[in-house]
């Protein structure tokens, strides 16, 4: 994993990761490490300079699952949601996921701060 990602491996982890997110946009990616798609997206993702989350769905299974039922949300991987204010502000899934997307995301999102 580059430097940027950081492993939200237990519910107090990504209860830190979600209220982090009020003091500013988070990114959350959910990765399968048996797909060819989320090796894809999990190359784009590592293109951008901002921290990110990440869930294994293979090792963090509960924590995906979590995922899901706060944020209402079917599962997917892999998956990228932008967190702010406690909420799902933008995500995409599969090969909707690009760096430059996620990056026009966040900076839109900042800008309304």
């Amino acid at each position: 994993m580059g430097n940027h990602f950081e492993r939200l491996a237990d519910q107090s982890a990504l209860d830190n990761w979600i209220a982090r997110s009020y003091t500013e946009p988070v990114v959350v990616f959910k990765h399968s490490d048996a797909c060819g798609i989320s090796s894809r997206a999990y190359s784009e993702i590592a293109r951008i300079n901002w921290p990110v989350g990440i869930v294994t769905v293979q090792t963090e299974r509960g924590i995906s699952d979590e995922i899901e039922s706060r944020f209402n949300l079917m599962h997917e991987s892999p998956q990228v949601l932008v967190l702010h204010n406690g909420e799902v502000v933008w995500s995409n899934s599969h090969g909707g996921i690009r760096a430059e997307a996620l990056i026009a995301a966040l900076e839109r999102i900042g800008n309304r701060e």
